[in-house]
């Protein structure tokens, strides 16, 4: 039966899993699209409601979607093209959208057996953009995983799941943690801490990212912030021979990224 009201209590619900604070509550998020969904269907997380709309099945790869939501998900819901654009966060939507739990990962995971870690530390970035460009970057270089400290940009706002492309879904991202308790887990691992920071001394490219590493990029104005200095770290820059006065700090999370690909190579 398709739903045709707004108050309908399903799709009330959806609706607020547009607040940051009802999606902390409940544990869950919404992903929209047809590539984020597939992704998170290919990901094995797991899956609460698949919501479409009759039209979005013209395309082939919604109606698969659809066929795996009805053996997968405890309800699919068919929704008129209104009701999906009022649960939506984007002008045009394509019709399919999915509830998932978030997972509970630890910090341990960014750490795996058997490989030499490189993780990214993000402190208090505050665009939804930056932060999924920076996921999208530490999947792609094959990072071993991320982890978001207090005041970092929620991780579940749609633009940041947007701005990930789907990464958000191939490697562990840690939320929320506080900065002490992630700092010192990291240096009794054996992890040294590389600050990314314009006024440092020392080239990224001068540094030896073939060890245990993480990558600590901090806020778009104030950069990283001051309890990184307690433990053992170093201050990397990026040369910019040009006129520029800095880089956008995912770009900059992005070229240490490549650079310790470089160096493993």
């Amino acid at each position: 039966m398709m739903i045709t009201a707004a108050q309908n209590p399903k799709i009330k619900y959806i609706r607020r899993l547009a607040q940051r604070g009802f999606r902390q509550k409940e544990k869950k998020f919404l992903v929209e699209g047809v590539r984020l969904v597939e992704e998170a269907f290919a990901s094995g997380w797991r899956l609460e409601s698949f919501v479409y709309t009759p039209e979005a099945l013209q395309l082939d790869r919604s109606a698969q979607l659809l066929r795996e939501a009805e053996n997968r998900c405890q309800q699919v819901l068919q929704v008129t093209p209104g009701i999906m654009a009022e649960i939506s966060d984007t002008e045009t939507p394509q019709g399919i959208l999915a509830v998932l739990w978030q997972p509970e990962y630890a910090l341990a995971d960014v750490l795996p057996p058997g490989q030499i870690p490189l993780v990214v530390v993000v402190d208090r970035v505050q665009d939804p953009g930056n932060l999924g460009t920076i996921i999208r970057s530490a999947d792609a270089a094959g990072a071993t995983g991320v982890i978001l400290l207090k005041g970092t940009v929620d991780l579940y706002n749609p633009k940041t799941l947007r701005s990930t492309m789907g990464s958000l879904f191939h490697l562990p991202v840690v939320p929320g943690e506080e900065a002490a308790n992630v700092l010192q887990y990291l240096a009794l691992a054996g992890v040294t801490l590389i600050l990314g920071d314009p006024s440092g001394s020392t080239p990224i490219d001068h540094i030896n990212l073939q060890q245990a590493v993480a990558l600590v990029v901090g806020n778009e104005g104030a950069g990283p912030g001051n309890e990184a200095l307690q433990f053992k770290h170093s201050k990397a820059t990026i040369p910019m021979p040009g006129r520029a006065e800095s880089l956008n700090v995912a770009m900059a999370a992005s070229i240490m990224l490549y650079e310790a690909v470089r160096q493993r190579a």
